[in-house]
């Protein structure tokens, strides 16, 4: 009952979010995504394609961290697992910080990064959003492997081929901790899955 009463502002929050969003890309042709706006300032500011590379990984890093955080927030509200719960609130933590981090150092090097979700992680956080109990945790803890594949992959990408040093470094810093995310989901989704 309490999820429920929860549930309900958060989806009524994130459509109507999700429409005026819809309705001002819709009033304006040239509109596009936080991610892409990012994207093109980037490209704006940097002539030189090797800055632009690792940019455009930022871009991405920053993306997959938020997408991170906010799937945390509403498993902390719709999940029924305290594995899950658990799960979520270390993300929130960890991804948080990590955000905060990657902010501080694209913002030294004057790389621009969305500052809210691109469409496409919107409407994965809707149908999340949508879903209470077992069937969101089988849900997210899916969503959760795949995400910190991607995650590690692209984290993985600038520490072997970025071009700035600083940006590299910290990228590498952080493999350690992604691949720890991943072991982690997936024994929550095992955990899930076996619960059933």
């Amino acid at each position: 009952m309490e999820t429920n009463k929860l549930f309900v502002p958060v989806l009524i929050l994130l459509v109507s979010s999700f429409f005026v969003s819809c309705e001002n890309r819709t009033n304006n042709e040239d509109s596009t995504d936080d991610k892409e706006i990012a994207q093109e300032k980037n490209d704006a500011r940097t002539s030189d394609t090797i800055l632009e590379k690792d940019a455009d990984l930022a871009v991405v890093m920053a993306e997959r961290g938020m997408l991170e955080v906010t799937l945390a927030e509403v498993a902390m509200k719709n999940a029924s697992s305290t594995v899950v719960k658990k799960f979520a609130e270390a993300m929130l933590t960890d991804h948080s910080k990590t955000n905060t981090e990657l902010k501080d150092l694209a913002d030294k090097k004057n790389i621009a990064l969305p500052v809210s979700l691109s469409d496409e992680s919107l409407k994965k956080v809707m149908e999340l959003s949508s879903k209470t109990s077992g069937d969101f945790d089988k849900a997210y803890a899916d969503e959760m492997v795949k995400n910190h594949k991607k995650t590690f992959d692209s984290f993985r990408k600038v520490a072997e081929k970025g071009n700035d040093a600083d940006l590299k470094n910290w990228a590498e810093a952080k493999l350690n901790t992604l691949e720890y995310h991943l072991t982690m989901a997936e024994d929550m989704e095992r955990a899930v899955m076996n619960n059933n």
